[in-house]
């Protein structure tokens, strides 16, 4: 088996958070990640800007609403993540079935029978042909005509159901709030939509294995939101057509392994945003966290905080103070001076980007 270190190096290059590794722009950051977490939008922005080289915030809200390079929709697990546009269609076929199904039981309680799912898709989609970019509020009234009460998760599940349809995705920010714009009006359609499962499968596979290797079956699976059956059927094509290698007992591309960067004397400090896919993208977090500060990284209730990394070896959390340039941290051993002076610039450059000078 390989020791941690070398894993940990080969993951955090492949994920560009060591080794000097960094995109050139926002799009090419989501294209090399291939799915960044975004729950929290602010988050999936820092997600972005700690793989970048200079990428400010301005960049990646072109990259959404000007270029529409990349797209935030439910996709993986039936979480909020950010794609390159040209995989959001292919991705969504493979994967929606699997959501809306487990979302069944929620439907059910919620009185969201299989009509009126029908009739709420139809009127979003008239409402946003007629209209335009809309917010959650704005849908959520139009819904209330069908008989949907404005409060609880009923209109939440509805926006979500059209979404996972291929009705709608997220749109341009409008003062700061999210809307939600027909899926076909957009973004471009490509033929990558047009993969039959099988091979939509094998790529979901080998895009992951890109972007987090070494890594297991039960590491994908995890990810992904698929059973482990899948997980296997998505393994094979590529181990029968040489595409994947062993590392141990882990999987990786073939060729990989040679990439993996010598020791460098300047630690590649990162401050890594909540529910970083460095911290996400596997079943387990003891390749990147020590054992003995695991709970002050992932302290519960599904949070995972933002963190610190050094050559991909988490070395403590941090969090934004009262003042609007106040970044602090806390340290799970204290600091050497290298590592403090690269943990100074990141905080300053994280600054930087959530509150850009005028």
């Amino acid at each position: 088996m390989p020791d941690h270190e070398s894993v940990r190096r080969l993951r955090a290059c492949a994920q560009a958070l060591a080794g000097g590794a960094r995109e050139n722009s926002a799009e090419a950051v989501v294209r090399r990640v291939f799915a960044i977490q975004a729950q929290d939008a602010t988050a999936a922005d820092l997600g972005i800007r700690v793989r970048g080289r200079d990428i400010t915030a301005q960049a990646v809200r072109t990259a959404y609403e000007n270029e529409r390079s990349i797209v935030r929709g439910w996709y993986l697990r039936g979480t909020l993540h950010t794609v390159p546009s040209d995989d959001a269609r292919w991705v969504s076929r493979l994967l929606s079935p699997r959501i809306l199904a487990a979302t069944s039981r929620r439907y059910q309680q919620l009185g969201l029978d299989d009509d009126l799912r029908r009739r709420a898709d139809c009127l979003i989609r008239r409402v946003l042909a007629a209209d335009g970019p809309r917010t959650r509020a704005e849908l959520t009234e139009h819904l209330t005509t069908l008989g949907i009460s404005p409060d609880g998760q009923a209109p939440f599940h509805l926006i979500r159901h059209a979404a996972l349809t291929g009705v709608l995705c997220h749109g341009p920010q409008r003062a700061g709030e999210a809307t939600y714009v027909l899926l076909d009006d957009w973004l471009p359609t490509t033929g990558a939509a047009r993969w039959e499962e099988g091979a939509a499968l094998a790529e979901l596979a080998r895009r992951y294995l890109a972007a987090y290797a070494p890594a297991t079956l039960e590491d994908f699976a995890a990810w992904s939101g698929l059973p482990v059956t899948w997980a296997r059927r998505a393994w094979k094509p590529l181990a029968e057509s040489g595409v994947i290698t062993k590392y141990g007992g882990l999987t990786m591309l073939a060729g990989r392994v040679a990439e993996l960067p010598g020791p460098s004397d300047t630690p590649d400090v990162r401050m890594l945003p909540a529910y970083d896919n460095y911290l996400t993208g596997y079943r387990t977090r003891e390749m990147s966290v020590p054992a003995l500060h695991q709970a002050r990284v992932r302290p519960g209730g599904g949070l995972i905080r933002p963190t610190v990394i050094a050559d991909g070896l988490a070395i403590a959390t941090w969090s934004r103070g009262s003042g609007a340039r106040s970044i602090q941290v806390d340290a799970f051993e204290p600091v050497p001076p290298q590592i403090q002076r690269e943990v100074d610039m990141e905080k300053d450059a994280v600054v930087r980007f959530l509150r850009p000078t005028t």
